[in-house]
């Protein structure tokens, strides 16, 4: 029994040397890069920057309708939330059983009412603010989604963050101080003032109702399924937005000089619209809510490099240092599971 023992130990002894006489190299006390940057990973990051490039897509085609002389952000809202019902509520309406639409109305119609409130006051809201304050403390508060996601889910979904999630969201933050730092530098600090104080209230209030629909949207799809979510957000968002729509701004649509140009650009801004719902889900399954909004925090820096090209805007390195930075920052929080 001795000698099996002793026999036993060496051979351990070897198999340690042949590793490398490195715990790092044999994973026993800590991961090696192959294990944290997994091909999951890397393709919730891809996922997470095709986000940000859709964003970026309806922010450009929105600059564009401004210049145009459009003004109609509830319009836009309501289109896109028309072809989701076109799409996701119509598959849903041939499913059977308890995933029927008819099934799920009956038993679950008030969630998707407070969801679909949430998500279409979170985009009037903020879209109204930059008629009362800057773009800075736009891009400043708008940030507020992430803590108060963080929250919702601690108590909600009951989700655990560890010490490097923080820091993640932390370094995130400093990345989007760099992006605002930047914008300052160049003399972008623009928008209206009139009412400061209404304008960022206007704003947190938005990050607020991003928040519950996201997290709203973090549990169906996990729970539930991702044509559920669309379909009820369809079904809900054009009936809220419809009603919006005709309450506040009729005047506008009905001054809507329409040409080939203006058609364009509402096609780009829907499209762009249709296809960051319809990707959202997919990303928020793989992930969390919490780590797509990290993520989309390089929608603006997408824009700004478009900017630098359609609307002649003053480059800055400070936004090539930022990018990286959030980019670095949803990475670790990516890295290690909640």
């Amino acid at each position: 029994l001795e000698f099996e023992s002793k026999s036993r130990d060496m051979e351990g002894r070897e198999a340690f040397r042949l590793c490398g006489k490195s715990k790092f190299s044999c994973g026993l006390d800590c991961p090696s890069l192959r294990d944290v940057f997994t091909w999951e990973l890397l393709k919730t990051v891809a996922m997470g920057q095709v986000l940000s490039l859709l964003i970026c897509g309806t922010a450009v085609s929105s600059q564009y309708l401004v210049q145009a002389g459009v003004e109609t952000p509830m319009l836009q809202s309501f289109l896109n939330y028309v072809l989701l019902l076109l799409v996701y509520t119509t598959l849903l309406s041939t499913r059977k059983g308890d995933q029927n639409i008819g099934q799920v109305l009956r038993t679950k119609w008030w969630k998707y009412l407070i969801m679909g409130v949430a998500d279409v006051e979170a985009n009037y809201t903020v879209v109204k603010a930059y008629q009362f304050t800057s773009l800075t403390s736009i891009q400043l508060l708008d940030c507020f989604v992430i803590p108060a996601l963080m929250l919702l889910s601690w108590v909600i979904l009951k989700t655990r963050y560890r010490p490097v999630h923080f820091v993640a969201v932390l370094v995130c933050l400093l990345g989007v101080g760099a992006m605002v730092g930047a914008d300052i530098l160049a003399g972008r600090d623009q928008g209206s003032a009139q009412d400061v104080m209404l304008g960022d209230g206007l704003v947190l209030l938005s990050a607020v109702l991003y928040a519950v629909s996201n997290v709203c949207q973090e549990h169906t799809v996990k729970k539930q399924s991702r044509v559920e979510f669309l379909g009820m957000m369809g079904l809900f968002g054009t009936l809220i937005s419809g009603v919006q729509l005709a309450a506040v701004e009729a005047g506008p649509v009905a001054a809507v000089q329409w040409d080939l140009h203006v058609v364009v650009l509402f096609a780009v801004y829907v499209f762009s619209m249709v296809a960051l719902y319809s990707l959202m889900p997919v990303v928020v399954k793989a992930s969390n809510a919490t780590a797509v909004n990290l993520s989309l925090l390089t929608a603006d820096l997408f824009s700004l490099f478009c900017g630098l090209f359609l609307f002649h805007f003053q480059f800055s390195t400070l936004y090539i240092l930022s990018f990286v930075v959030i980019t670095v920052g949803f990475v670790v929080f990516n890295a290690v599971p909640t």
